[in-house]
């Protein structure tokens, strides 16, 4: 290596980069078998549902209130947006209870846990002013009855419900960015820790089950 190589900070993040996550990790061609199950599938909806939300959401920043108010279009993806992130919370909420009964924290992976819960407490405010960003009267009860909620935290003044410029920016840009950005590192160390294995199984238990006596069986053979 060549003395400006290394003194290249391009060449020591480079470097850095692929120790921390190699290209084998960061892009792996195989799986667990035990990844087939169906609990793994529902981080990949919540990542699905998550790129048509801001696929629909883009559209529709695009086009205006006007757009999706009065056009039928306009309906059929205001109608898309609402649904992929009714969709989102969904089966988000499974993929983090999920993990919580499989304790996917073990196996120094808390960090992905973290990033994981926080990815779902930052989209909460990020679906709330969307709700008070539709410019109807549903917008106007909601964000009238939820300041109320704002100032009583002691937050008002700075998270304005009733502000529609300060709300629409939190809900296209900043939020959406704060999402994107978490789950991007969730899904890297996803990659650098590999995916939480299930419990072990005792080999006492598991030997039992195999022969077909359990509890039940020892008590009558006694």
């Amino acid at each position: 290596m060549s003395v400006s190589e290394e003194r290249s900070w391009t060449a020591a993040v480079r470097k850095r980069a692929v120790g921390a996550l190699p290209p084998d990790k960061l892009l792996p061609d195989k799986q667990p078998s035990y990844v087939a199950s169906w609990i793994y599938v529902f981080g990949v909806l919540s990542l699905s549902s998550l790129a048509v939300i801001i696929l629909s959401g883009t559209i529709l920043a695009l086009k205006g209130p006007g757009w999706w108010h009065f056009t039928g279009v306009g309906h059929f993806f205001n109608s898309i947006h609402l649904w992929s992130v009714e969709l989102f919370f969904f089966v988000m909420v499974i993929h983090l209870w999920g993990k919580y009964f499989m304790a996917a924290w073990r196996g120094g992976r808390k960090a992905v846990w973290i990033t994981g819960s926080i990815t779902f407490l930052v989209a909460i405010p990020c679906a709330l002013t969307g709700y008070v960003s539709q410019q109807n009267f549903d917008a106007q009860w909601i964000s009238t009855q939820a300041k109320d909620a704002m100032n009583a935290a002691g937050i008002g003044s700075f998270f304005n419900l009733l502000n529609f410029g300060q709300m629409y920016s939190y809900h296209i840009l900043l939020l959406p960015a704060a999402v994107v950005a978490i789950v991007i590192g969730h899904i890297l160390l996803v990659r650098k820790h590999g995916v939480v294995p299930p419990f072990k199984v005792p080999a006492a238990t598991s030997q039992a089950s195999r022969d077909g006596a359990g509890p039940e069986a020892e008590e009558s053979a006694s």
